[in-house]
């Protein structure tokens, strides 16, 4: 392998890398094989023109440019594997030489791993919060379900709207006089009590009766949306065409068969708190792992090259717009809709991004200095594992997964879990006591703002405990993936005699 490490520093290096003549002829063969079709010269079919007239005609400057590119990318490859060099960026590369007699020679500049320092790693101090599940956990779960069981149905007709009721109902509302726009609604189901409507509203349903009419006098909250309406008091003419109820299962063991594979009602309650305290106690896990991982960032001490960082940026916000994709929704709309320009979408990025980068490094040093390493078994059972999570077989998941990218991640998750195990956990620092006034003002704060009269409101259910799907994917967001040394295909663009200096573009995470 004809090459030299010209120049190192602790940051970086360039490699000087020389290309025979035999080697670049391989290259422009294959350049005039590409091109041909597109030749065309007087006396001669079109794609039919011979190499050396073709070279005569146009000079053979004209095949250079996909010639070297052809070569470049696995020359570059060779030499960063045998020189050993820990590269973590893509080479920017430039033609030193250039000539169909003699070859070529080009150089590659790279950055180095940084130099990390990091002390301490076993003992880290986090806080850890021991999660209870209380008896109203489970009992908000089996509402849940519940809820879910209830049947509609509707009251009798000389029964009136009471509270807790479903009154299905027709409104407009009126300011002085005149109708407003949004005020207006037909069949709506609005459940009294729910707060759905402004104040006053739906305490005066209560004692109406079904086909009954009546005006109901409110004022908008100060703080109401619709700038024309705030403060303002309004008449909605209200007609109530239905009224119903839910009727709830009893909670028994006909109940407990109906929602579960359960026979009595005391296995699904067991049941149910049984897996709040693994999803309590798994969320608890989470939390300290990633707050130890925190902690990891704040006592390592590395100069991070730029390049990492916008790797990274250029990852995360890959991954955004898959997942806006997804949503169906363009990456340039969506900065249409929310006024960023490309540079502070990135820029929102950047702090994670260094985190990450940061992190991945520390972990990576650690393994090193623990000497943590990775089995041919470890990396079996991981695939046996995806296969079964992903029910498929163990040799198709290998086609998807590398296995030295596998192994890497292995390595990282060990390094965790051994950070993680010598780790010391602490309770969560006692919050202050909140004084009576200063609590009533952050309820009032936490209250949402009154809502259209004509949006119809969501059901919302009990917030249930944080998954370890959830968990996961908030840890496997921070723990950034190793990077391999060689990279990928680097296209150097040549014209005539004069070679443009090009940089490779960067792996797509």
């Amino acid at each position: 392998m004809n090459y030299k490490i010209k120049e190192q520093t602790k940051k970086e290096a360039t490699l000087e890398i020389v290309v025979s003549k035999e080697e670049f002829e391989t290259g422009l063969l294959f350049a005039y094989n590409k091109n041909k079709k597109h030749f065309s010269i007087p006396g001669f079919r079109k794609g039919k023109v011979p190499r050396k007239m073709v070279e005569k005609y146009y000079g053979v400057e004209v095949l250079y440019e996909d010639a070297v590119n052809k070569i470049i990318p696995d020359k570059y490859e060779e030499a960063a594997a045998d020189s050993k060099l820990d590269i973590i960026s893509q080479p920017e590369v430039d033609i030193v030489s250039i000539s169909a007699e003699e070859g070529f020679t080009f150089t590659a500049k790279v950055f180095l791993k940084p130099e990390v320092k990091i002390k301490d790693y076993k003992g880290i101090k986090a806080e850890k919060t021991d999660y209870t599940v209380k008896d109203s956990d489970v009992e908000a779960e089996i509402n849940v379900l519940r809820e879910k069981t209830a049947r509609i149905v509707e009251k009798d007709e000389d029964k009136a709207v009471e509270n807790g009721d479903i009154a299905n109902i027709n409104y407009e509302g009126f300011c002085d006089g005149v109708a407003f726009a949004g005020g207006k609604g037909e069949n709506f189901d609005l459940t009294i009590g729910s707060g759905q409507f402004i104040p006053g509203f739906e305490e005066q349903l209560i004692g109406v009766k079904k086909g009954e009419s009546k005006d109901l006098n409110v004022k908008f909250p100060d703080e109401y949306h619709a700038e024309d309406l705030k403060g303002k008091e309004a008449v909605f003419k209200t007609t109530v065409n239905k009224i119903s109820v839910k009727e709830y299962a009893e909670l028994n063991d006909d109940f407990a068969k109906d929602v579960s594979e359960f026979d009595t009602y005391a296995e699904l309650k067991k049941d149910i708190k049984k897996k709040l305290k693994e999803n309590a106690d798994e969320r608890a896990k989470q939390e300290f792992e990633n707050n130890v991982l925190t902690e990891v960032t704040n006592i390592v001490k590395v100069d991070i090259p730029d390049c990492m960082i916008e790797e990274r940026i250029d990852a995360l916000a890959n991954d955004f717009g898959y997942r806006l994709q997804s949503q169906g929704m363009e990456l340039k709309k969506y900065l249409e809709y929310t006024g960023l320009t490309e540079k502070a979408f990135r820029e929102q990025f950047k702090d994670r991004a260094e985190s990450q980068v940061k992190l991945s490094l520390a972990i990576s040093k650690i393994a090193e200095l623990e000497n943590i390493e990775v089995t041919d078994k470890d990396v079996e059972d991981e695939y046996k594992k995806m296969a079964d999570s992903y029910k498929m077989e163990v040799e198709k998941i290998k086609q998807f997964v590398n296995a030295e990218d596998l192994k890497a991640d292995i390595k990282m998750q060990k390094t965790v879990n051994f950070v993680v195990e010598n780790a010391v956990a602490e309770k969560p620092a006692a919050k202050k006591t909140t004084t009576k006034k200063a609590a009533d003002k952050e309820v009032k704060e936490e209250k949402a703002p009154a809502k259209k009269t004509a949006t119809k409101k969501t059901t919302t259910t009990a917030k249930k405990t944080t998954t370890k799907k959830t968990a996961d994917k908030e840890v496997k967001e921070e723990k950034a993936p190793a990077k391999k040394t060689a990279a990928k295909k680097t296209t150097t663009t040549a014209k005539k005699t004069t070679t443009k200096k090009t940089a490779a573009k960067k792996d797509e995470e």
